[in-house]
């Protein structure tokens, strides 16, 4: 798997990395022999970049990706996770839940230490508490050695200037705004994270299903002429004889200023999947004939968290 530099971390990232959530059941009950597989065939294939949070199964990822992890080099792995955010309205970023939510992360997940640890979901708050309270009680975590580096994560384009403009981060992820119907991120964001110095990660290649060929999730908020340009596209795809979620993945990793992207499953089967499209090259007349479809509502989305932080 090629790899990046992250920013200007020591860290060198695969440019498709391993997320988390799905072992957390966020989408569907999960056994345990699928919470194993997927870590173990995650890190076969060179996704050895894990991402999770206590929010994703309120725990229940963090604990079950210690087990899966228990045993292998922990020099063979770099681990991220978050903190702020615990529930779906449960939030706190206040510092002494900060030092809190490190180390139960380190003991959830059978280490001494986490490579990276981002603010999560930081629109959903006023954004000003991060910088003044969560940002410090974070950077003395750092200094004793318990995290390698900080940042943030999030959706509304608005956060990255708003932080970064103020305060010093070594990386931040931005998710579902980097894909086939919206480059957001790289767009808007990409360029000033980049001549800050801040490593950029993306996540949701796939924008929550809708670029895949299964059922939308009832709760997806992207506009009906998104959906339906999407299903247009699929059809395409589909009529070229390859996978929509495939040249969507493609697509992701492709880019050369984003150091990897997160993609997250608890099948194995879509890990090796994953792993074997990553390694074949992009259609680019194809990409080009789905790009064309997406046109008429590229960079369309949605609004999340409090409305000034859109």
């Amino acid at each position: 798997m090629q790899t990046r530099r992250l920013g200007q971390t020591d860290l060198h990232l695969p440019i498709l990395s391993f997320g988390a959530s799905s072992l957390g059941a966020e989408f569907r009950n999960v056994s345990l022999d699928e919470v194993l597989a997927s870590v173990r065939v995650a890190l076969e294939c060179g996704l050895n970049f894990i991402d999770t949070s206590p929010f994703y199964g309120r725990g229940m990822s963090e604990v079950l990706l210690g087990v899966a992890l228990k045993g292998v080099p922990r020099e063979s792995y770099t681990l991220c996770t978050k903190l702020g955010r615990y529930d779906l309205p449960h939030f706190d970023f206040s510092a002494k839940r900060v030092a809190e939510s490190v180390d139960v992360s380190l003991h959830r997940l059978g280490t001494d230490h986490l490579d990276i640890v981002l603010c999560h979901d930081i629109e959903f708050v006023p954004m000003q508490q991060i910088v003044d309270e969560t940002i410090p009680a974070l950077r003395k975590i750092q200094a004793a050695g318990k995290v390698r580096y900080i940042g943030f994560s999030g959706y509304p384009m608005k956060i990255f200037r708003f932080i970064c403009d103020q305060t010093d981060v070594d990386c931040a992820l931005s998710y579902n705004q980097y894909t086939l119907q919206n480059t957001r991120f790289a767009d808007e964001a990409v360029p000033y994270l980049k001549a800050k110095g801040v490593g950029v990660m993306s996540a949701g290649p796939f924008s929550a299903r809708l670029l895949t060929n299964a059922p939308l999730p009832a709760w997806l908020k992207e506009p009906e002429a998104v959906k339906a340009a999407a299903r247009a596209a699929a059809a395409h795809c589909a009529s070229k004889g390859v996978d929509i979620a495939q040249l969507a993945l493609q697509f992701a990793i492709a880019n050369p200023d984003i150091t990897t992207t997160v993609s997250g499953s608890a099948n194995p089967n879509n890990i090796r999947k994953w792993a074997q499209w990553a390694a074949t090259p992009l259609d680019t007349e194809l990409l080009a004939e789905v790009q064309a479809i997406f046109a008429p509502v590229h960079n369309l989305g949605h609004k999340e968290g409090l409305p000034e932080n859109n």
